[in-house]
């Protein structure tokens, strides 16, 4: 029987951990084992300089947000939905997300059709298939002609501060609006949050005044001002027509000159616009793209 001496033992050592650190680095005991691949991200943020960042597939093909949806459900039916297929996907955790994206942020709907479809932060997602050829097709990886259709698609940014919805105005009183705010049934194009929540101006206010906020916020509640710091806008509006002021040591948007604010009697819920008609109709009007600058 060979006895090692302590040389050759502390070498025999120091070659086994070498040998099993190189497998791990391979994935495996063969130098030519490749290590695992890492799964494709279901659904993950590009970024460019057009549009800033908005969300793709795992293919790459954008993702889109339609205005109609502003409470949350899905509008688009009949001949819509085969231009805009709906996005779903069956099982998401937040392993299949790409950086910046959770998956709180996520949920699902069913459609009328029956369908599931995924939504992100209340929105429900689509992708587009115009019509080629007499064919819809779907758009290819990297493309983004969706975006601004009708002027009520738009491309799914992960960071709108504010959006443009698309929906019947009714008051607090219980009655439908037409967009001039007379009794009827209409679809009104306006502002929201990026969550959906309606913006409003007030028909007392001058350019850059805000001439309903008390000096203590003490009715603040009724009408909340709008304080958003970085403004993340659809891609039809100029980012020019925005501002901001000081309302007694607080920043407020304006668009405009108009000061936007909110109305605590929407509790946040989504296409709530209950305050065209406080406390009477034409007081608390939406603002929206082609509104006149405030006096």
């Amino acid at each position: 029987m060979k006895i090692l001496s302590r040389q050759n033992v502390g070498f025999l050592v120091m070659s086994t951990l070498i040998s099993i650190s190189s497998c791990k680095k391979n994935g495996g005991y063969g130098s030519n084992v490749p290590a695992p691949p890492q799964p494709d991200k279901d659904i993950t943020i590009k970024t460019d300089a057009t549009f800033g960042k908005y969300l793709v597939d795992k293919l790459g093909r954008s993702l889109y947000f339609f205005s109609n949806d502003a409470d949350g459900k899905n509008h688009c039916t009949g001949p819509c939905e085969v231009l805009w297929p709906t996005f779903n996907l069956d099982s998401l955790n937040a392993q299949n997300l790409g950086e910046g994206l959770v998956a709180s942020d996520f949920s699902h709907i069913t459609t009328n059709a029956g369908r599931n479809q995924l939504t992100y932060k209340g929105w429900p997602l689509y992708q587009y298939a115009p019509l080629t050829n007499g064919t819809n097709v779907q758009e290819s990886p990297g493309q983004t002609g969706g975006d601004g259709f009708l002027n009520i698609w738009f491309i799914a940014k992960p960071n709108y501060t504010i959006m443009i919805v698309n929906t019947q105005l009714v008051g607090k009183d219980g009655r439908n609006y037409q967009s001039d705010y007379t009794v009827g049934n209409q679809a009104t194009s306006y502002f929201s949050d990026g969550k959906g929540v309606t913006l409003y101006t007030f028909s007392k206010d001058s350019a850059n005044n805000n001439n309903f906020t008390l000096p203590d916020f003490s009715n603040d509640h009724v009408f909340p001002i709008d304080q958003e710091e970085d403004l993340v806008i659809p891609s039809i509006l100029d980012k020019t027509d925005f501002g901001k002021i000081n309302v007694f040591g607080k920043n407020q948007v304006t668009y405009k000159g108009w000061p936007l604010y909110y109305f605590g009697g929407d509790s946040t819920v989504r296409g709530s616009n209950k305050a065209v008609s406080v406390p009477r109709p034409g007081i608390w009007p939406v603002p929206n793209k082609n509104i006149t600058p405030a006096p």
